[in-house]
């Protein structure tokens, strides 16, 4: 009997994998999941979970210009939405230097700027067949082994960069003074995490889409910051959240037919939400940078 059961989960827990498709789906979960975890420990931790949301957004112009250039493979729309997200997220810097500009109002200007020069070059379309439903929602199952090497090589320098500056950014995200007292080069840091946050979010369209990135990106690090009051383990918690969320919602998409982006989702914040709870019981110690 025990023989039996055995067998019957291992198959149930290797099928999904015979498919050619879902070995790719798994690795680009993962991958999305883990570089999404580490870079939004420091979102968090700076509540930049609205710029997120608006580079999320900011990218349509971007795919609307490919479109109308003839540009329809998934390749060349990566890009084209990435250097629109990294266009808006410097922007956002520019026009946060302002003194009497906020950063969470300029965060709207550019969010909204954009995603109307999206809609206004999408409207001068012929038609609106335009199908961009996998910009908006995301199909991780149609993850060529072309766009998995580029996300392994975008996530690749992120983790590097992240790796290089992380004491910088670190004395900078819990002590701003003390970093330009130290003469860190604290505008250049700042714009690096933007750009960042902005490769992130375009790496993670494919996988979940426009509508959920800011949820991969924020969502596991938030459950981390519950659990742990260690910057270190904190990233790498969200890292291992971030992945596990992504394998769980791929055998949820594939056992119960529903949408592998928004499965991913919904594991993130099931686990947020248990976390949340126990956090409620026994309180954690306030984030550190150790």
């Amino acid at each position: 009997m025990l023989d039996l059961v055995t067998e019957g989960f291992a198959r149930a827990v290797l099928e999904p994998f015979s498919y050619p498709f879902m070995v790719r789906g798994l690795l680009a979960a993962v991958t999305v999941g883990a570089v999404c975890g580490m870079v939004g420990t420091f979102v968090v931790l700076r509540g930049m979970a609205f710029l997120g949301d608006a580079l999320a957004h900011a990218i349509l112009p971007g795919v609307a210009t490919a479109y109308l250039c003839g540009a329809t493979q998934r390749g060349t729309l990566f890009w084209w939405a990435l250097l629109t997200a990294v266009g808006a997220s410097l922007g956002v810097g520019a026009i946060s230097r302002s003194e009497r500009i906020r950063e969470d109002t300029a965060i709207g200007i550019v969010f909204a700027g954009m995603f109307a020069l999206g809609i206004a070059l999408i409207s001068t379309m012929k038609s609106y067949t335009v199908d961009l439903a996998h910009v908006l929602f995301g199909n991780v199952l149609q993850v060529s082994w072309a766009h998995l090497r580029t996300m392994w090589t975008c996530s690749g320098v992120v983790v590097l960069l992240m790796v290089s500056f992380y004491k910088e950014m670190v004395v900078l995200s819990f002590d701003p003074v003390f970093a330009s007292t130290l003469r860190l080069p604290s505008r250049f840091l700042h714009y690096l995490m933007l750009v960042l946050i902005a490769v992130v979010i375009v790496v993670s369209l494919q996988t979940v889409g426009v509508a959920l990135a800011v949820a991969m990106l924020v969502t596991p690090a938030a459950t981390a910051s519950l659990l742990t009051g260690r910057l270190r383990r904190m990233m790498a918690l969200a890292a291992g959240l971030g992945a596990a969320s992504g394998v769980a919602g791929l055998y949820l998409s594939y056992y119960l037919s529903m949408a592998p982006g928004a499965a991913m989702v919904l594991v993130a914040t099931a686990c947020f939400l248990v976390a949340f709870a126990i956090s409620r019981r026994r309180r954690i110690p306030t984030t550190r940078s150790g």
